[in-house]
């Protein structure tokens, strides 16, 4: 058997890379189905997700998936079971024929009373498709007018029809009524309303949290407000409390801005996604109605804008009370310095007069200790005087003097210059 040509040791990614593009195929949707999609945020306890994936696809006598599985498939009644694994959402999708009147129940389907949520309920979508050869306006009476939403797409193929209102299910309802469309395409279409629907939804949770900071950074703003205007007053006697009250709300804002960051970076992201799945849709409006790109830049987009200046508002005032801070810092720095020269200058009078003292000291030492020899000297000229030395005592002791200072102010002299040395060796 011949070598293949091209046979390479693998990089480490590579088969996960080439196999991303892939991971997401479209489903082909024959004609008249229902599309069920339902997305919980599993991203606390993927595990627990990982758990009823295995219980449904045992019940179906599938293999369970492995644990680092990020999509499975099985069959389920007529349709198909898919369940996808996202950055903190999990997806489970089922198609099944499309009922006989738009809305009406499916009986059997894999989210009844047996089916338990692996997390909390984030979004609900169904989606039924079905021929254009019905009367448009039996139809409409299922959604709601105040919100109704319809475009024609691909090309002209189809027409899409929603509200965006949730039914009694806590699902968001679309109509695709279908002109030719082929199954890939179909499947095509339905994707990008699944994901319009599931990212808007995921992008609108940055909002109440926006919501919810906006009267916290507030308070924060009036309480910089008040410092700034005390350090306006020259109170730099108050300067550390000043300190003290701008490093606490500093603390506040980082301990919210931290909060938020993910929540506001993913709903950007989530919401950069609707708008490429809008983009792709090539809506066209049917007179009267309202696009659902339209509809949804009308109501996503000042939510976005309201995330967005929390976000700058936190940016902006945490280099403000940076900035508060730093001049705070160069008033104590100053005073420390002030403190420091003053406390220097006191160290060296206070060094000044103990060497005024030390030279008072080796002064008296001198005497005393010449006062001792020379009354050793004494003692010893009398001992003299009494063997027969000529010269009388008093005599001796008394030339000894000089000689005896002199002796002792050299020897205190030599030991002082040597403990001087030796210092100054050590402080070398």
């Amino acid at each position: 058997m011949a070598k293949r040509s091209f046979s390479f040791p693998a990089a480490q990614q590579r088969s996960r890379a080439l196999g991303e593009i892939h991971s997401r195929p479209y489903t082909l949707v024959s004609l008249p189905r229902v599309i069920f999609q339902l997305a919980f945020l599993t991203e606390a306890d993927f595990a627990a997700d990982q758990a009823i994936l295995a219980d449904l696809s045992l019940g179906q006598g599938v293999p369970a998936p492995a644990p680092d599985t990020n999509h499975h498939t099985m069959n389920w009644g007529s349709g198909t079971l898919r369940w996808e694994r996202h950055t903190e959402f999990s997806t489970y999708f089922w198609d099944s024929p499309a009922p006989t009147t738009f809305g009406a129940d499916i009986p059997f389907n894999p989210f009844g009373a047996s089916f338990k949520a692996p997390g909390p309920f984030i979004s609900g979508v169904r989606i039924e498709i079905r021929p254009d050869d019905a009367s448009v306006e039996d139809v409409l009476v299922h959604f709601d007018a105040t919100s109704l939403c319809r475009s024609i797409v691909a090309d002209g193929q189809a027409t899409v029809i929603t509200d965006f209102r949730q039914d009694g299910d806590g699902l968001t309802k679309f109509l695709i009524l279908d002109r030719g469309i082929s199954d890939g395409a179909r499947g095509a279409l339905v994707q990008r309303l699944l994901d319009i629907e599931t990212y808007r939804t995921l992008a609108m949770m940055g909002l109440p949290l926006a919501q919810t900071l906006s009267p916290e950074i507030r308070q924060i703003e009036n309480g910089l407000t008040t410092i700034t205007q005390r350090m306006r007053q020259h109170a730099r006697r108050d300067a550390d409390a000043m300190l003290t009250e701008i490093t606490h709300l500093a603390a506040e804002l980082e301990a919210n801005a931290a909060l938020s960051l993910y929540r506001f970076g993913a709903s950007r992201a989530y919401y950069n996604i609707v708008l490429e799945r809008v983009a792709t849709l090539s809506e066209k409006a049917v007179g009267g109605n309202e696009t659902l790109g339209g509809f949804l830049q009308r109501r996503l987009a000042p939510a976005m804008r309201t995330c967005q200046s929390v976000e700058e508002r936190q940016a902006n005032l945490s280099r403000k009370l940076a900035r508060a801070t730093s001049l705070l810092r160069s008033w104590i720095d100053v005073d420390l310095q002030k403190f420091n020269t003053e406390l220097l200058h006191s160290m060296n009078q206070r060094a000044q007069l103990q060497l005024r003292l030390q030279q008072t000291v080796e002064g008296l030492s001198v005497a005393a200790i010449s006062y001792y020899v020379i009354g050793l000297i004494g003692h010893l000229a009398e001992l003299g005087h009494e063997a027969g030395l000529v010269l009388p005592a008093e005599s001796l002791t008394g030339a000894a003097v000089p000689l005896v200072v002199l002796a002792v102010w050299w020897t205190v002299s030599r030991i002082r210059k040597r403990h001087e040395d030796h210092d100054g060796t050590h402080g070398a």
